[in-house]
């Protein structure tokens, strides 16, 4: 958990960068980009945004060539807003989360496929002996009087 004071930055810096990347910015190479997550160092010098983009690899590489060529202006803009001494710099990073969502429903899915067949087999199957093999301790004792 970081300084209280830091979370807000973070949440204002991630409302500024989102209306600038909606409003402001006007590169073609942008795609449609959601800003999912902004973490601020413990010293508040170094701030990363965290992004996603709609889209397959030529998307992603031109969004990421696009927010590098406006970080300057992005870092200006955010500067200016917050009225902060010092404005910390920006790192744009394309967050995983997409494809580890993806990557998860696949193996649940696969999970799933196998209960199913596990349900199948059993739903005829018998058991190889009795279907409780362990003797109740009260006909133990029975037999031992």
């Amino acid at each position: 958990m970081g300084n209280p004071r830091y979370i807000k930055v973070a949440e204002q810096i991630k409302v500024i960068v989102a209306g600038m990347l909606e409003r402001r910015i006007k590169d073609p190479r942008l795609g449609f980009v959601t800003v999912t997550d902004v973490r601020i160092t413990g010293d508040g010098r170094e701030a990363t945004v965290f992004y996603t983009v709609m889209g397959g690899d030529d998307e992603r590489a031109g969004t990421a060539a696009a927010l590098a060529s406006a970080n300057g202006l992005i870092r200006s803009t955010v500067g200016k807003q917050l009225g902060m001494k010092f404005t910390p710099t920006i790192d744009f990073v394309l967050d995983a989360v997409p494809e580890v969502a993806a990557e998860m429903e696949e193996l649940l899915a696969k999970a799933r496929a196998k209960d199913a067949d596990v349900a199948s087999r059993a739903q005829g199957a018998t058991y190889a002996g009795e279907a409780d093999p362990y003797k109740p301790a009260r006909e133990d004792a029975e037999a031992e009087d």
